[in-house]
């Protein structure tokens, strides 16, 4: 039932993020033509403490949305797109910063993306042993 709910939390999500900027003032008007075309990046991440995401809850959920611009719930949109972007979209390249310290105390932390990266689908899950190594991966992404 977990599962179940963590899944059409995250597809309800991802359709407003993705769908989202097809309404109201975004769409053009009948005799204008589109001034550039763009792949759509937008994902749906969410973080619950536990050892996978289908035995886990998810406590917060954001949007980031990075084409053509950066936004969504993300509370760093900017640089979690930046982020993303100089690793290719591929979140597993993410590295923990140097010099951040953190302890062995094991209180699991997952992460998942879902969603669009520049028009391929993404499906990531991550878990870390505790908050401060989450927090320690790349700058931002994963700060939420």
């Amino acid at each position: 039932m977990r599962n179940t709910a963590r899944w059409a939390m995250t597809l309800g999500l991802t359709a407003t993020a993705v769908c989202g900027p097809l309404t109201g003032a975004a769409l053009a008007s009948p005799g204008q033509a589109p001034t550039a075309l763009y792949a759509p990046s937008a994902l749906v991440l969410t973080v619950g403490h536990g050892e996978s995401a289908i035995a886990v809850t998810p406590e917060r959920a954001v949007t980031l949305t990075c084409a053509p611009t950066a936004g969504g719930t993300h509370p760093a949109a900017g640089s979690a797109c930046a982020e993303l972007r100089g690793v290719s979209g591929n979140i597993d390249a993410l590295t923990a910063r140097d010099g951040v310290m953190c302890t062995k105390q094991y209180d699991p932390v997952v992460i998942t993306v879902d969603g669009v990266w520049q028009g391929q689908r993404v499906s990531y899950e991550r878990t870390f042993s505790n908050e401060c190594v989450k927090n320690a991966h790349g700058s931002g992404l994963f700060a939420f």
